[in-house]
């Protein structure tokens, strides 16, 4: 990253008089060291006191929210949007910089092109406790280069430690552009340092961007703000703080004596260190005993909540949801894996089917307020796991990824119960993605142990639906519905459970009106429609010369949907007719037997299929349930292709559209196919309705589609407000 050309300073407010001054004045102290230029914003959030004042007579601009209004993450995104320096740098109110606190920051963003987010330490105030002073020494010293004798600025990528605290740290503006504070109760800054490092950005830690600031508090305050802190971290990241009562005594017997050590080296002797000691010795219980109940919060009533919290505020659920998801099916597994699924492990793996039963849907957040009802949202995609050439997939990450380029936070959730990509890192699912499907920019979880909550939470399958149903810290819960998945399914459990997902209270996004209609009429579930784009880059005629003899077939055989042996049949009929018929199979990469010659292409790149497109004579890609987005492509391509009538197809392309439509009969199929390679006239009319058909079927369409579903989502969700969730089914349809 070349040298950031200017620096804006956020500091939230809310009757700040105490320390605000003497922060204003420290920051604009260091203008010079922003090359282009320094700006600071002070947002309000209802003091009563004379911050504002305060702020406006420094030269601060000055942004007044509600009180009802402040977030800890909404209203840090609000700063963000309203300054325009390429570094955005954080500070409480209580938190004065040292002098060389902007160049340490500059210079911690010049250590590598990746550093999204540069924190330094916080220094005890001369009042400060010792106990508190003792602990920010040794707390920050672990995290420069060097270990606990460090000096120096040091570099955490994925897998490091994901510490950042918004008392004192700064991004770069594309960094945060591409994830956002998510809106969560507490600890916004620990969740943004996991998506960040999760979506391949470093972080740095420099010694110098050193703030004044420690929390001083009575015993009882204390105590009550470690219940609130560890609540929040047990909501947003997971964390849960260990407690035995061997442990907890021994480990705070070796706190007082580290105490005592840091007491006796600063001076501390007689009177003032037994006093101190006896502090610390409360100080060091208390922590313990109230830091492991925030943790366990959820547990308690809310009435002894609102007691035990400094803020006075109760949750009612914990942060942490498990992971029980699994695979489509035993098909779909052996598809990603190769390996057959054990019948034992399937119970474990649809295990969140119980727990929905047993306990319902997690509680949603409040609705968004109206002020904000338009503002960029948190998305979080949870899919299952996947391979190269997943249609569904594909429709996902293009969608998805666009709608990061229109502002919106996308985080991604990998359920996979089965360990059918235990092998892969979350750097490497990102890395994949990216190589086969759409350039996504957002972080990518394994499992939901960092769960840290979203505006909206998005099922993109029948297995992700019930966990989705189980995940809190949500505004509202969409299912992105791709096809009708009981029926990929015999008369089974997965079959029931999978109808059941229809009934759990979503808002339906569906990928055609015929799948629209089922869920509405069938399951009485809310509906929204988006259609299948194309990548026009990509599929697009090229002028190249085109065969006449030429049928690309659709042969995912491992797909039952797709109906292959009834094309298999149709192609031997034809091959009948046309002796010197030629078939390229695509869509796996495991060879068909086709009973005509043929040649098998695999699981081609994009580009690749664009090629086949614009050679062959005709597609053949036939759906029984949903249709696949293929047929799309191939239009673009100016290749006309068949599908079978009275299903989905026909829905979106009409009886006598630009694609040509079959009887379930075999015989009959060859008959629609021979017509249209023998019939030069017919071929151009469907050739060119096919290329006319999808001009305005593209990816960014279907992102404005699928947001102005998960807008509605949330709309319900404020219409309904605190109305509870569908009771949980028993039975599918």
């Amino acid at each position: 990253m070349s040298a950031p050309r200017s620096v804006s300073v956020v500091v939230p407010v809310k009757d700040g008089e105490r320390y605000l001054r003497e922060l204003l004045d420290a920051v604009l102290a260091q203008a010079a060291d922003a090359p282009g230029g320094l700006d600071v914003l002070v947002i309000d959030s209802g003091s009563s006191d004379r911050s504002v004042a305060i702020a406006r007579e420094a030269g601060a601009e000055v942004v007044e929210i509600e009180p009802a209004s402040f977030g800890h993450g909404r209203t840090r995104n609000l700063g963000a949007e309203r300054t325009s320096g390429d570094i955005i740098a954080f500070l409480t109110q209580d938190a004065t910089p040292l002098p060389g606190w902007i160049a340490a920051l500059l210079e911690g963003f010049g250590l590598a092109d990746d550093v999204g987010a540069v924190y330094g330490p916080h220094r005890p105030r001369p009042d400060t406790s010792p106990m508190i002073a003792r602990e920010l020494e040794a707390f920050f010293a672990g995290h420069a280069a060097g270990g606990r004798d460090g000096v120096s600025p040091s570099l955490q990528r994925e897998g490091d430690d994901a510490y950042l605290s918004n008392v004192n740290a700064a991004y770069r503006r594309d960094c945060w552009e591409q994830l956002r504070f998510p809106d969560v109760p507490y600890s916004e800054d620990q969740a943004f340092a996991q998506a960040m490092l999760a979506a391949g950005w470093a972080k740095a830690f420099h010694p110098d961007a050193a703030v004044l600031h420690a929390h001083d508090y009575p015993p009882v305050q204390f105590a009550r703000r470690y219940f609130d802190e560890y609540r929040g971290l047990r909501q947003t990241i997971g964390h849960v703080e260990g407690f035995g009562v061997r442990s907890a005594v021994r480990d705070v017997r070796s706190l007082v004596a580290h105490d005592r050590a840091w007491m006796r080296e600063h001076g501390y002797e007689g009177a003032q260190l037994a006093r101190w000691t006896a502090r610390s010795a409360v100080h060091q219980g208390s922590r313990k005993v109230f830091s492991a109940l925030g943790s366990r919060a959820d547990r308690l009533p809310a009435a002894v909540q609102r007691r035990i919290s400094l803020e006075g505020t109760a949750i009612t659920a914990p942060g942490d949801a498990g992971n029980p998801a699994a695979p489509a099916s035993e098909t779909a597994a052996m598809a990603v894996s190769g390996k057959p699924i054990r019948a034992a492990s399937r119970p474990l793996a649809y295990d969140a089917v119980r727990r929905y039963a047993h306990d319902g849907p997690a509680p949603l957040l409040d609705p968004l307020p109206g002020q904000d009802a338009d503002r960029p949202l948190h998305v979080a995609c949870v899919i299952p796991p996947f391979s190269r050439g997943s249609g569904g997939h594909n429709s996902i990450f293009q969608i998805m990824s666009r709608l990061e380029r229109a502002g919106h936070t996308v985080t991604y959730w990998v359920d996979d119960t089965f360990g059918l990509m235990a092998a892969d890192r979350p750097a490497r699912i990102r890395r994949d993605i990216q190589e086969w499907f759409a350039p996504i920019a957002g972080p990518v979880f394994k499992g939901f142990a960092d769960w840290y909550g979203a505006d909206v939470a998005v099922a993109t399958g029948w297995q992700t639906a019930h966990p989705v149903a189980l995940l809190p810290g949500v505004r509202g819960r969409a299912y992105l519905v791709h096809d009708h998945e009981p029926e990929f399914y015999a008369t089974s459990v997965e079959a029931h459970w999978a109808a059941d997902t229809y009934l759990l209270g979503m808002h339906h996004i569906c990928a055609s009106p015929w799948l629209a209609d089922i869920v509405a009429e069938r399951y009485g579930g809310s509906v929204s429609t988006f259609d299948f784009g194309v990548d026009h880059a990509v599929y697009h005629r090229t002028g190249a010369p085109r065969r006449e003899d030429t049928v690309v077939l659709y042969g995912r055989d491992v797909t039952p949907r797709r109906a292959v042996p009834l094309a298999l049949m149709a192609l031997k009929e034809l091959a009948d007719r046309r002796p010197n018929l030629r078939v390229l199979s695509f869509g796996d990469a495991r060879e068909i037997d086709l009973p005509v010659d043929y040649e098998h292409l695999g699981i081609l790149s994009q580009r690749e299929l664009a090629q086949v497109y614009n050679e062959g004579t005709v597609g053949l890609v036939l759906s029984l349930t949903n249709y696949s987005l293929i047929p799309q492509e191939m239009l673009a391509c100016g290749m006309p292709c068949v599908d079978l009538a009275g299903i989905s197809a026909e829905s979106v392309f009409g009886a006598d559209g630009p694609v040509a439509l079959s009887p379930f009969d075999p015989v009959a199929m060859a008959e629609v196919i021979d017509r249209l390679m023998g019939d030069r006239d017919e071929w151009r009319r469907r050739s060119e309705a096919g290329v006319a058909f999808v001009a305005g079927r593209t990816w960014d369409v279907a992102a404005e589609q699928v947001e102005a579903g998960l807008r509605e989502t949330l709309a319900r969700r404020m219409a309904a407000g605190d109305a509870p969730a569908a009771a949980a089914p028993r039975s599918g349809a």
